[in-house]
């Protein structure tokens, strides 16, 4: 082989490498673009919200109160599966602007107590951050236009009908004295949430449940986190973002003792549950579903009035003195049946 074909085979050697090369980089290269754009997409994806009609917002609200609210898919394990199975949001979590409520000293105790009762009978034995979470909650939503504008107001919200917002506030479960540790640290809890600080985990979610049902709302709404036994939600699209958070605290102007229901006797009676006195409240009475138990039922829109026996006008003055004036009479009478009677002999 002469030289000058030794030289051809080299320079054509080198051609294929050249070549080869710049495919590879030319691949490379759209490679990147791809996953450049790809990135571009998936950020703007997440980062576009959609904004809900007045119609959307309204039956939103519907199912996620009231009656429709205790609608369930599942319980237990099965209710476990399909929560894992709902993806979370693509959207990145952005914090709630701190809360700045201002008012007066009582407003502040107001706000302090009920925010407190939410935390502890809601989340009073749940790690710190869902605690804290719990908080976040109903401070999001005294900010959100479709939840009332104090604190006391979105814990007690729809505390005349059978389904409360919060479950603690019909339940009963305000009748039992809470236990001090635990009391105390959900104040705590409080106290700095209502001081300004933000858990940020949460974003702005109005919603939450355990982790042990599966509410049929779930799917309706943006699945943001979940902390403990409890997974967390905020509305979707644009009116679950900050900037649909625009309320105004208005202050406390209702005593939290004045908001509590009153409670049926399926409530306060339960078949491991307590009173307020520690006293059991012993086995469960069946009894119909229409049955309140003795009780007034105040959704009839029933008051109760009890006259007092010293009123002579009432009726129940009456009666009280007829008794009286039976059981005045009754020896003598039953003297005179007594000896009217005849001896009867023994047998």
């Amino acid at each position: 082989m002469t030289a000058l074909h030794i030289a051809r085979r080299r320079m054509a050697t080198v051609r294929i490498e050249t070549f080869a090369f710049g495919v590879v980089m030319t691949l490379a290269a759209v490679a990147g673009m791809l996953s450049t754009i790809g990135g571009w997409t998936s950020s703007r994806r997440s980062s576009v919200t959609i904004s809900l009609g007045q119609a959307q917002k309204v039956a939103l609200v519907a199912a996620t109160s009231g009656e429709q609210a205790l609608e369930v898919r599942a319980i237990g394990e099965q209710a476990r599966l399909i929560n894992a199975s709902l993806p979370f949001s693509e959207a990145p979590v952005q914090s709630a602007r701190p809360f700045a409520g201002g008012g007066d000293a009582l407003d502040h105790r107001r706000a302090l107590l009920c925010l407190t009762q939410a935390v502890y009978y809601e989340a009073g034995y749940e790690p710190m951050t869902g605690r804290r979470a719990v908080a976040q909650v109903v401070l999001n939503r005294m900010r959100h236009p479709a939840y009332p504008k104090s604190v006391c107001g979105v814990v007690y919200q729809r505390n005349s009908t059978p389904v409360c917002q919060f479950s603690f506030v019909c339940d009963g479960s305000l009748l039992r004295a809470p236990a001090a540790g635990a009391w105390r640290i959900s104040e705590d809890i409080a106290r700095a949430a209502l001081a300004g600080r933000v858990e940020t985990s949460v974003g702005s979610a109005t919603h939450y449940h355990a982790d042990y049902v599966a509410p049929r709302w779930a799917p309706m709404l943006s699945k943001v986190v979940k902390l403990g036994a409890h997974i967390f939600y905020r509305w979707p699209g644009a009116w679950g973002m900050p900037a649909a958070f625009t309320g105004r605290y208005i202050g406390e102007p209702n005593d939290p003792a004045s908001l509590r229901p009153i409670l049926r006797l399926a409530v306060i009676s339960s078949a491991n549950g307590a009173a307020g006195n520690g006293i059991a409240a012993g086995p469960p009475i069946a009894r119909a579903e229409n049955d309140v138990g003795g009780l007034l039922d105040t959704s009839k829109g029933w008051t109760l009035n009890i006259p007092l026996p010293s009123d002579i006008s009432s009726g129940a003055a009456r009666a009280v003195a007829e008794q009286q004036a039976r059981r005045a009479t009754k020896p003598t009478e039953v003297a005179i049946a007594a000896s009217a009677a005849p001896v009867l002999a023994a047998r």
